[in-house]
């Protein structure tokens, strides 16, 4: 059975990790209207930390949901929106559909309560 909550959609794109005071250079491996996987990272991640991600002029906070340990210098992260993005990559990504946008609005209206 399929955990995915949105289709993924392989797309190497440069990012800005910002954690902690300082920037870090990486790349995603693929995206979603949600979230993203990212590679390429040589810094230390824990779940559920708040980093910060530019793309070009944009920027927003992304939760960690898992870390990947590759070896002693590289990790991949698993990121999901802090907050609804519009069109934060600069691409069009494939429509969720309504149903996942209904729950992924449930989901940003619940978080934003909790705050």
């Amino acid at each position: 059975m399929e955990r995915r909550k949105a289709k993924r959609t392989k797309m190497v794109l440069p990012v800005k990790v910002s954690v902690s005071g300082a920037s870090h250079l990486a790349h995603t491996f693929d995206l979603t209207c949600l979230g993203a996987r990212l590679g390429g990272l040589h810094t230390e991640l824990k779940n559920g930390e708040i980093v910060s991600l530019q793309r070009g002029s944009k920027k927003a906070n992304f939760k960690v949901i898992w870390v990947q340990h590759l070896g002693t210098n590289e990790v991949h992260v698993g990121l999901q929106a802090v907050a609804k993005q519009r069109n934060f990559w600069g691409i069009d990504l494939p429509d969720s559909g309504p149903e996942i946008r209904s729950n992924v609005d449930a989901v940003m209206a619940f978080s934003e309560k909790k705050s």
